[in-house]
C-alpha cells in the first residue's frame, strides 16, 4: 500500500516536482546525479506524479543544482568531520545518503510539519540523520541543532518561497547559532523565471510554484553580505558552467551552452555559497 499524502499542503507538495524530476533523472544512461533515494521515493507515495508534467529543463536543472550542493556539503564534511550540516526545505531530498558523510557528522532535515512526517515515513532516518518539522519562518526551528560545532546549511530551491524578511531572519539566525560554517543556495537572480516557464509549460504546478513565490530575487550576489555583516560571498556559480552540461539531451545542452554568453540568463541558474 502506498503512502497517503492527502493532507500535504500546497506549499509542501512542490516538492513533488523536484523529486520527480531527480527521479527522471536517476533513470537516464548517463545520470547527471545518481538519486536512488528519488525514485524508490516516487514509488512509495500515493500521488499522481505524471500530472506534474515535468520537463526536460527542469530534471537537468533540480538534478544538477542537488550534484553541486552535494559536491559542497561533501567538501565541508571533510575538512570539518565533527559538522553539523543543516538541509533547509529539505524536501524528500536524499543528500544524507548521497554524500554518506562522516558517523561523527550531524544531518538535520527542517521542513514543514507534513513534509517532514512523510518524510520520516519515506526516507527513515539513518544514523545521525535527525528530521526537524516546523517552518524556518518559526524562530524556534534552529533551538534543537548543537550550537558548538561548525555548520554546513543548503537551501535547494527554499528561498524562492520564503519573502525578504524572512531569508534575512533565517540567515540572521544561522549566524547567531552557529559559531562558523557556510550558507550555501540555489537563486534565480531578479529574473522572474517562475513567470515565464509557467507560460511557457501551463502544468498545474508550475502555476503553484509561481503563485507561492515570495521574493523577487537581486542580481548583485553580495546582496546578503549587506543584509548580514557576518556572511561573506564564498562562491558565485552558474549552473550552465558546470561540466555536467554535457550530459543534458541535445537543445538543453545547446540552449545552456547559450546562455553563458547572457548575465541575466548566468544569473537565473546558480548557487551561492556564503562563509561565516
Amino acid at each position: 500500500m502506498r503512502i497517503d499524502t492527502s493532507g500535504i499542503t500546497p506549499e509542501e507538495e512542490t516538492a513533488f516536482l523536484t523529486l520527480k524530476a531527480r527521479a527522471v533523472n536517476n533513470g537516464w544512461r548517463r545520470p547527471i546525479l545518481s538519486d536512488p533515494g528519488a525514485a524508490a521515493a516516487v514509488d512509495q507515495i500515493d500521488y499522481n506524479f505524471d500530472a506534474l508534467g515535468v520537463i526536460s529543463p527542469v530534471v537537468c536543472q533540480s538534478s544538477l543544482r542537488a550534484k553541486l550542493l552535494d559536491d559542497r556539503v561533501r567538501s565541508f564534511v571533510t575538512e570539518h568531520p565533527n559538522a553539523v550540516v543543516v538541509d533547509l526545505g529539505a524536501g524528500l531530498d536524499d543528500g544524507y545518503r548521497r554524500v554518506r558523510p562522516p558517523a561523527t557528522v550531524d544531518w538535520y532535515s527542517v521542513d514543514l510539519p507534513g513534509m517532514a512526517a512523510l518524510r520520516d515515513d519515506v526516507m527513515p532516518p539513518g544514523p545521525s540523520e535527525h528530521t526537524i518539522g516546523v517552518s524556518v519562518t518559526d524562530p524556534a526551528w534552529i533551538a534543537g541543532i548543537p550550537s558548538d560545532r561548525p555548520a554546513m546549511v543548503i537551501a535547494d530551491g527554499l528561498f524562492a518561497f520564503l519573502t525578504k524578511e524572512q531569508i534575512i531572519a533565517a540567515m540572521r539566525a544561522i549566524t547567531d547559532h552557529f559559531p562558523s560554517g557556510q550558507l550555501a543556495f540555489n537563486d534565480y537572480g531578479r529574473m522572474a523565471i517562475g513567470v515565464w516557464i509557467s507560460k511557457l509549460f501551463p502544468q498545474k504546478m508550475f502555476k503553484k510554484v509561481n503563485q507561492l513565490r515570495g521574493f523577487e530575487g537581486y542580481n548583485d550576489p553580495r546582496t546578503p553580505e549587506r543584509w548580514n555583516p557576518r556572511l561573506r560571498l564564498a562562491e558565485e556559480f552558474s549552473l550552465v558552467d558546470a561540466p555536467e552540461v554535457e550530459l543534458f539531451p541535445t537543445w538543453v545542452r545547446i540552449s545552456s551552452r547559450m546562455a553563458r554568453y547572457s548575465e541575466s540568463m548566468r544569473r537565473s541558474a546558480r548557487i551561492l555559497r556564503f562563509s561565516f
